[in-house]
């Protein structure tokens, strides 16, 4: 467009020249609109300092009063935008961003917060939109590819979120965060030499991406490849408390794989207090002597460390033997270490003489507040799990220190003096596998509460005359032996479905694994019922569920049922089981010991097959358990929990004894 000169004539048709008509109007308009420009331009700076600051309100309230001043500024829209979803108003926010994009629809970022927004909302498949066209405009945008790669991932789209990352690496193979978040994907897919592929690449390029080292140290162990996910976590050691969790899930995820050898996982397990307690701290915990009084005419001092004591499998055990300790003889701490509270929190606490949560509490604190409480016998219930305080066990910070029932296999710790089992549980045959000494209980070392609230057994309430066999144990401890013996249950029953439930199926990846596997050993979908427990959420729920299941099938090879075998018993259920070689999978065997059901101990994969097939083809003997087994269970060992109380009252003292003469956790003396 021709530029107007002074002398032109002015172009509202005055007939006047330009510099005597409208030149100073039009030069002061341009001015103002200078000047609110820059004025709206140094506003978004303050805000943009604002919000930098923390100080949300006054950002929006200076964002909103420069968009009073130029209302299509998109830059203003997409900063008020920003804050609005900070300060949790998303449709608000949402709103902005749209504003935005209509007046610059180019805007690259405007459309990646869009979708940010949008996922925030929960409105997923309109997040897909805004993220793609963020790639649209900018396709090297890392952040928007694994932003749009996960949330492809949450709709189940999985194989459209592997073809984006793997478009992207074609084009930038050593970009780090695609390469991450696609090892993260395949990871989660099972998929886990092509997630240590991905993992490796980001290391290479990235050797300080600790999340990436952390990552790959659980495929390795998931692959069982313990010695090199060790050297994978030491290599990403920015924080001792991290690495101490991630060795302690190795532990764990060790003792869960049937090919582990048990001496390699003990192996494993003493080392680990060589990385993480210091030398002179171990050296000190081994030469540290504890003046006691003897225990002639006061209590013997007992402390719980459990992470549990709240709405878990081992607290149904751990409950009624708080309730039931003789407050004559005996004082009771219990150590919480975990935050979550419920109800049964509130009974355990109700029964503990002293209560303390201690989740807040460093390791060196909370030794400090056992050895101030004078405890004699101090109990570890967590083992390897969540919540475990076995620094404070390593430190030493009673006399006598022993684990008892919250895991299956050795801590590996020197200062563990004991642990405890039974004759069942733990053979003399598999000391071995332990670095503590074994101590056998003259009884089975569990006590099932049998709650009285459980629905009555009813019978098979699917009324459709199937057969159905099957577990509602967790899936972790469901292998691949496990599913070959029950598929060849299925094929020795022709009549029969196999009926599993648990909070894993919500999942499809494993529901697919199970599947898979049966298809190939010629057991069609037709004969699996595969179940989330999210169907009942409710304990009663749980419980009347059972009365669906004929036979309960204990899980093989590495660790068997605890709570599921008992409350499918107290359901009226039997439940067959292969006694073990390893303590993990002989703990239902000692339960059904404590039940006189010995019968139902399976000695070898065929003699299991056996034994419920004879179930099977017995529908009157099954019938008479659904309305017999609860009085039989609840007359039995296993539900006698005031003895069990009194024989663990019993070994404590001994144990104190023992320690007080100068014997403190030797195995030679192994009762």
């Amino acid at each position: 467009m021709k530029k107007i000169g002074r002398n032109d004539p002015c172009p509202c048709g005055s007939g006047r020249k330009y510099k005597n008509c409208c030149f100073a109007k039009d030069r002061e308009l341009a001015a103002a609109a200078r000047a609110g420009r820059e004025a709206v331009r140094g506003g978004l700076e303050r805000a943009a300092h604002l919000h930098r600051a923390g100080d949300l309100p006054g950002a929006e309230a200076l964002c909103q009063h420069m968009l009073q001043i130029d209302p299509d500024h998109a830059e203003a829209h997409i900063l008020l935008a920003l804050i609005l979803h900070e300060l949790g108003r998303l449709e608000e926010s949402a709103q902005s961003y749209e504003r935005a994009i209509a007046l610059s629809p180019a805007i690259a970022g405007a459309h990646y917060n869009l979708g940010n927004v949008k996922l925030a909302q929960g409105k997923r498949d309109e997040a897909v939109v805004s993220y793609r066209r963020a790639l649209e405009l900018q396709p090297d945008w890392s952040e928007a590819c694994c932003n749009l790669g996960s949330v492809l991932e949450d709709l189940g789209r999985t194989e459209e979120s592997v073809a984006l990352f793997r478009r992207v690496l074609a084009r930038r193979p050593n970009d780090v965060l695609v390469n991450f978040n696609l090892g993260n994907l395949l990871k989660n897919e099972g998929k886990l030499e092509e997630a240590a592929a991905c993992y490796r690449k980001v290391l290479a390029v990235d050797p300080n991406f600790d999340d990436a080292q952390w990552n790959l140290g659980y495929v390795l162990a998931e692959q069982g490849k313990s010695a090199e996910a060790l050297a994978s976590y030491r290599n990403a050691r920015p924080q001792a408390s991290k690495f101490e969790d991630a060795y302690s899930n190795l532990l764990f995820m060790t003792s869960y794989k049937a090919t582990s050898d048990p001496g390699e996982y003990l192996a494993l397990a003493r080392g680990w207090e060589q990385a993480m307690i210091p030398a002179p701290e171990r050296l000190q915990a081994r030469a540290r002597r504890f003046e006691v009084a003897p225990l002639a005419g006061r209590r013997l001092k007992i402390g719980y460390v459990s992470g549990d004591f709240r709405q878990h499998a081992v607290s149904h055990f751990l409950e009624r033997i708080f309730a039931n300790h003789d407050r004559t003889g005996v004082e009771v701490f219990a150590y919480y270490t975990g935050d979550r509270v419920d109800e049964v929190t509130a009974r355990f606490q109700a029964t503990a003489e002293h209560w303390a949560q201690v989740c807040n509490l460093t390791e060196v604190e909370l030794l400090e507040r056992i050895r101030a409480d004078g405890i004699d016998v101090l109990l570890d219930i967590s083992g390897r799990t969540l919540g475990n305080r076995l620094g404070v066990f390593a430190r030493r910070a009673a006399p006598v220190q022993a684990h008892y029932l919250g895991y299956f296999a050795s801590t590996g710790l020197t200062e563990m003096d004991y642990w405890i089992g039974d004759a069942v549980l733990t053979p003399p045959a598999l000391d071995y596998a332990m670095n503590e000494q074994v101590w056998r209980l003259p009884r089975t070392w569990v006590a099932y509460g049998g709650n009285p609230q459980a629905p009555r057994p009813g019978g098979s309430r699917a009324g459709d005359g199937v057969l159905r066999i099957g577990s509602f144990t967790n899936l972790i401890k469901v292998k691949d032996a496990s599913l070959e013996l029950w598929a060849r249950l299925l094929q020795a029953l022709p009549e029969s479905r196999l009926l599993l439930k648990n909070m894993e199926f919500a999942r499809g990846k494993s529901r697919q694994r199970v599947t898979e596997f049966m298809a190939s050993r010629g057991i069609v979908a037709d004969r699996l019922e595969l179940l989330s427990a999210e169907g009942t959420p409710q304990w009663l729920d749980h419980m009347a569920f059972h009365d669906r299941l004929d036979i309960g099938l204990d899980p093989v090879d590495v660790v068997s049922g605890g709570t599921t075998t008992c409350d499918a018993l107290w359901m009226g259920v039997p439940v067959v089981t292969l006694q073990g070689e390893r303590v993990g999978s002989r703990m239902t065997a000692s339960i059904l010991h404590g039940l006189g059901r010995t019968e139902w101990i399976a000695n070898s994969p065929d003699d299991y097959i056996a034994k419920v097939v004879a179930l099977a083809r017995d529908p009157a003997r099954r019938a008479a358990l659904r309305s017999t087994l609860r009085a039989e269970m609840a007359g039995s060992q296993l539900c006698d929990s005031l003895d069990l109380t009194r024989k663990l009252e019993a070994a404590y003292a001994e144990m104190f004894e023992r320690c007080q003469s100068g014997a403190r956790g030797q195995r030679t003396a192994a009762p």
